[in-house]
């Protein structure tokens, strides 16, 4: 087919726009075809949505299951200094404790400032470049090692080089940067260099090192201990560990008799984990109990999804469909109106699961999930007996409502039996087993006639079914050209024709007139 024809020349008629009307009535079967293609487009897209909301509710559904979501537990303290909080297994009551220490890092600084009265020295220098700017001695090309201890009495060395080439920082963000667990860095205001541990406590088991704290070193290494003034190990006058501080250990005695150390300012014990702000004068008590509001809040949140998804399923399957809106074209919509477009796509796409049995049949059983009664070893078999009941307006169509008082008791009297109601077991499901169940038998369902996002088009039903659309297009498409290219040539024929005897006319026309 020729982009570019021109025709009526002996004719006088307009033979593009002739041609362009013959094609729009040829172009109807492709037409339609596109509508079949961008509806069966929507309807994918719809099932898919229905899925989505599904795998929302199956993921609150698993949580419904966990012992957790009703055994959560809240912690109350007599005071700042201690504060707690509780796992699932920890036991209701109250805990009686006292402080005696908080855990410390290990420390130590430099004893004098580093530079020279009237100098100034610059961290980020290369050494090379500042030896004049210290107050002390600095011999280059020496290497110092530092030693921290791990929490089970084992060493960690490693060593570090001091060249002309580097700053101070340098050599700092290396010790920082290091597996030691040690915090380097030169405060410019203090004009002293400060190394401290990451963690607290008392690690070392050798008291003859390092006050029995976690950072030792060398203590002839002149770098350490001269340049920055930074002293280990003893001497006569003690001078060297003024500034050293080792890592201390919390302690705290537990109901007035046992006695326990903490390496951490944090300890767990029976569920509950003690977190020590400060020391205490006394006893403080802690009081654990079951946490209503949190639970209750967990299983609201799981009721209002599911009656979402209730509200919104029901009005895909009841939707009215609108035969007279069918999708747009392309062509068509080029003659619209956005707004015009928008609305019309509203009515087009209106009813693309109406009646749909998949959805249909889902609903029916995530009823039955709700109203049967559970088989199991709590208290309690059936929702109604913890406030949960099917809405008496026939309208909602199986929402539920819940009686906060009620449920609210039972969580506080027997959270083990709200947890078994929903949980149940493998062999005696309880109401979040079967809904997952009936979920993943929708879903799966669903992804049979949709598929999901990383499905390729010939592996499930209206996949293969656009597939078959775009090769029946594509076809249609050819004959459509070959029309058009007849539709040329029979008019260039005419066109010809009527030249011919345009010519034959005007010389007779000219003998006669001689």
């Amino acid at each position: 087919m020729s982009d570019m024809r021109i025709g009526g020349l002996a004719s006088g008629m307009d033979i593009d726009q002739i041609v362009s009307d013959l094609m729009k009535a040829e172009r109807q079967p492709l037409n339609k075809m596109e509508q079949d293609k961008e509806w069966l487009t929507w309807q994918r897209d719809a099932y898919r949505d229905v899925n989505k909301q599904l795998g929302e509710l199956d993921t609150l559904a698993f949580d419904m299951k966990l012992e957790r979501t009703y055994n959560s537990k809240s912690v109350s303290s007599s005071t700042d200094a201690v504060s707690a909080t509780a796992s699932s297994a920890a036991g209701n009551g109250d805990y009686t404790l006292s402080v005696e220490k908080l855990a410390t890092s290990a420390y130590n600084f430099s004893e004098t400032t580093l530079t020279k009265d009237g100098a100034i020295f610059d961290p980020d220098a290369d050494l090379s470049t500042q030896q004049g700017n210290l107050k002390n001695n600095l011999t280059l090309g020496e290497t110092f090692s530092i030693t921290t201890y791990n929490e089970d009495g084992t060493k960690n060395t490693q060593s570090f080089d001091v060249t002309g080439d580097k700053s101070l920082n340098d050599i700092l963000s290396e010790i920082s940067d290091s597996d030691l667990g040690v915090r380097a860095f030169y405060d410019e205001s203090a004009d002293k260099v400060m190394m401290e541990r990451t963690v607290t406590g008392n690690f070392n088991q050798d008291e003859n090192e390092f006050l029995g704290a976690e950072i030792g070193f060398d203590g002839s290494a002149e770098f350490l201990a001269t340049t920055l003034g930074i002293k280990n190990g003893d001497n006569s006058s003690g001078t060297w560990k003024l500034n050293e501080k080792g890592g201390q250990d919390a302690e705290f005695t537990y109901n007035n008799g046992l006695k326990i150390s903490s390496h951490s300012n944090n300890y767990t014990l029976n569920g509950v984990t003690f977190n020590f702000n400060d020391v205490t004068d006394g006893n403080v008590k802690l009081s654990v109990s079951n946490n209503v509001d949190d639970a209750l809040d967990k299983i609201v949140e799981f009721v209002d999804k599911y009656n979402k998804i209730i509200e919104d399923l029901n009005g895909k399957v009841q939707e009215k469909k609108y035969r007279d809106f069918s999708p747009l074209t392309d062509k068509q919509k080029e003659d619209m109106e956005e707004r015009e477009i928008e609305l019309w796509d509203e009515k087009a796409k209106s009813g693309l699961l109406r009646n749909d049995s998949v959805v249909e049949g889902a609903l029916v059983k995530m009823r039955e999930n709700w109203y049967t009664p559970v088989q199991n070893t709590g208290n309690f078999t059936m929702m109604s007996e913890i406030g949960i009941t099917s809405s008496s307006n026939y309208r909602d169509a199986g929402k539920l409502t819940i009686t906060e008082t009620d449920l609210r008791k039972a969580l506080r009297e027997d959270p083990e039996s709200v947890h078994q109601l929903f949980s149940g077991t493998d062999e005696q499901p309880g109401i979040a087993r079967r809904l997952e169940t009936s979920i993943q038998e929708t879903v799966k369902s669903i992804e049979q006639k949709a598929g999901k996002s990383t499905s390729l088009d010939n592996n499930f039903i209206l996949g293969n079914r656009i597939d078959d659309l775009d090769d029946a297009m594509d076809s249609f498409q050819d004959r459509l050209n070959n029309i058009e290219d007849r539709y040329w040539r029979e008019f260039g024929a005419m066109e010809k024709a009527l030249q011919r005897m345009n010519s034959q006319s005007a010389f007779i026309m000219q003998n006669f007139s001689g």
